[in-house]
């Protein structure tokens, strides 16, 4: 039996994949199986990953397509290994990447998550550095005290730099397959409630924020969300919870307002306590959707260039 299962979901990823799995196999650590779950790719997505050559690879195919937190649970329950790290088909690993998630398996037997920081690919050539909690770590390996203050910016880490012990499934369940957009959020807040986390500062994943078929590109509206109320009703007194829910709720009331959905943005916005967020995000919440449209055109031509504008700070 392999220490580590790695899952990769796939959907029409055929500009991409090749390089994925070659990422995985190149890791400086090499005692893993890979399992690709192919979700009815109708690109030459499977195709290329056929192509691979390796005992550790496995296949995987749905018979219909059903999503990608469906894609990563047949990958969890085909997994034989004790640890399961996630790639998304479009996302790379650096050669060390591995080493370092078995590293802090072995330096922080009180978790049961780990992960490490990671940079953003902009079309494939614009690296950045992520705007995340990180930067109050430092440049060392530690036990995160709490996630979600350090996630109240751009997530401390993503699905692509990302290992769980495999017996936390049992305990808090799967990822939700209801969910549509933001699987990861749900998932995270019930692992983060239960389950203590293993962070390395090394950015040793890099994150593709414009690629093809990405469902973060998709309309909002005809997605389905976290439920965050029943989060907040079920922890009432987490007031870092409350925070990253709200922060949660402000992102998505801002796409439904550009979308034209008034009924979902007020319904989001009505959880939200102001006080949680800092003055740019007020005034962003309250902003008309032609200026929202402006903003994210302007920024969106900055961080082709390299430069970063956000409400974060």
């Amino acid at each position: 039996m392999a220490f580590l299962s790695v899952v990769i979901p796939l959907y029409n990823k055929e500009n991409f994949i090749k390089d994925t799995v070659e990422g995985v196999f190149n890791q400086t650590y090499s005692d893993f199986e890979l399992l690709v779950i192919d979700d009815c790719s109708t690109d030459n997505s499977y195709k290329i990953v056929s192509q691979f050559v390796d005992p550790r690879l496995s296949i995987i195919s749905h018979k219909t397509n059903k999503g990608l937190s469906a894609s990563r649970n047949t990958g969890i329950k085909n997994s034989t290994s004790n640890y399961i790290a996630f790639l998304d088909a479009d996302d790379l690993w650096k050669p060390h990447f591995l080493e370092e998630i078995v590293h802090l398996i072995k330096t922080y037997p009180k978790a049961s998550l780990f992960a490490t920081n990671y940079e953003e690919i902009i079309d494939k050539k614009v690296i950045l550095v992520t705007n995340n909690g990180a930067e109050k770590i430092g440049n060392k390996q530690i036990l995160v005290d709490n996630y979600f203050t350090l996630s109240l910016k751009q997530p401390l880490y993503n699905q692509s730099s990302f290992c769980v012990k495999k017996e936390i499934f049992e305990k808090i369940g799967f990822y939700n397959e209801k969910i549509t957009f933001g699987e990861d959020v749900d998932f995270n807040i019930r692992a983060h409630m239960n389950f203590k986390l293993a962070y390395s500062n090394c950015s040793l994943s890099q994150y593709n924020t414009i690629s093809e078929n990405q469902i973060t590109q998709s309309n909002l509206s005809s997605k389905i969300l976290t439920d965050f109320d029943y989060y907040e009703k079920e922890y009432p007194s987490d007031i870092s919870l409350k925070k990253f829910l709200d922060f949660q709720r402000y992102t998505k009331a801002k796409m439904y307002k550009m979308e034209g959905n008034s009924a979902k943005y007020r319904q989001l916005k009505k959880g939200i306590s102001l006080l949680n967020l800092n003055w740019k995000q007020v005034i962003l919440l309250y902003l008309p959707t032609y200026f929202l449209h402006k903003i994210k055109v302007w920024k969106q031509q900055k961080l082709k260039k390299g430069k970063r504008f956000t409400s974060y700070n």
